[in-house]
C-alpha cells in the first residue's frame, strides 16, 4: 500500500476498524510510508455513531512538506442522523490556503445511499462555503445518477466519469473490474489537472493478492487551487 501511495499528497481512507486494530494499521502505513523518502503525518477520526457491525473510523495521511493542519479534524454529528457513518473532516493548508476535505462511505447499494448523499449534499450548500472543499470516498452510487445533480448544479465537478472501482472476485474474460461508485467531488474553487483511477491490479493473474489490500481500486485527483 505505501507503494501504491507513496507519489499522493493526501490520502483519504475509509472502512478503517473501529477497534484497536484498525489504528495499528493506519499508523504502520504512516510508518511504511515515512520509509519512502517523504515525511508524513496522520490522523485517525473517532468511530462513527452507528450500529455495531456498521460502525468505522476515517483516516488521513498526508505530506507534511507543504500542507499544514490546525486540528485533527471532526465527525459531522450534525448529519448522525440522516446517514449510517458521518463524514469526517479536516482542513489542510496548502501554502498557507485552506482546503477542506470530507471523507465518507456510504451505506450498502441496497440501502438507500442516496438519501445519505442528499443529506450532505444539503448540508454542504446550507453552509455556503466559499473556500475550496472535497467530497471523496465511496458513496455506492455512480456520478451518473440524478442524486448528483443538486452538487453538480452548485460547480461541484467529479474526478472520475464512469470509471469502475470495485474489484470482482474472480476474473472473468480477463475483466476484474465491476461497480462506478468511489469518487472525488471537487468545488468550483479547484482546477483538476488530472482525474484516473489507481489500478494496482493490472493482470488477472494479481487479483487474489490485490484484493488482500482492497477491493477498491484508489481514486485520484490532482488538482490547483485557484
Amino acid at each position: 500500500m505505501a507503494d501504491i501511495l507513496r507519489d499522493a499528497d493526501i490520502v483519504a481512507i475509509q472502512e478503517v476498524v473501529s477497534g484497536y486494530g484498525g489504528a495499528q494499521a493506519v499508523a504502520k502505513l504512516a510508518d511504511n510510508l515515512n520509509r519512502k523518502g517523504a515525511k508524513w503525518d496522520y490522523v485517525i477520526s473517532n468511530p462513527t455513531h452507528s450500529s455495531k457491525y456498521v460502525t468505522e473510523r476515517y483516516a488521513f495521511i498526508w505530506k507534511t512538506k507543504n500542507i499544514k493542519i490546525k486540528n485533527r479534524g471532526e465527525l459531522i454529528t450534525e448529519l448522525d442522523s440522516l446517514v449510517d457513518r458521518e463524514p469526517f473532516f479536516l482542513d489542510f493548508f496548502i501554502k498557507g490556503q485552506k482546503l477542506t476535505v470530507l471523507n465518507f462511505h456510504s451505506r450498502p447499494h441496497d440501502k438507500n445511499p442516496e438519501a445519505e448523499i442528499t443529506a450532505i449534499t444539503q448540508y454542504l450548500l446550507s453552509l455556503d462555503i466559499k473556500s475550496p472543499l472535497v467530497l471523496a470516498g465511496d458513496f455506492n452510487v455512480n456520478e451518473k445518477d440524478s442524486v448528483f445533480t443538486p452538487l453538480k448544479e452548485a460547480g461541484f465537478k467529479a474526478s472520475i466519469v464512469n470509471r469502475k472501482t470495485t474489484l470482482k472476485s474472480v476474473c472473468k474474460n480477463n475483466v476484474y473490474v465491476n461497480h462506478a461508485i468511489d469518487n472525488i467531488f471537487y468545488s468550483p474553487q479547484i482546477s483538476k489537472l488530472e482525474g484516473k483511477v489507481v489500478d494496482f491490479v493490472k493482470f488477472c493473474e494479481n487479483l487474489i493478492s490485490a484484493r488482500q489490500l482492497s477491493d477498491h481500486l484508489p481514486v485520484l485527483l490532482e488538482f490547483e487551487i485557484e
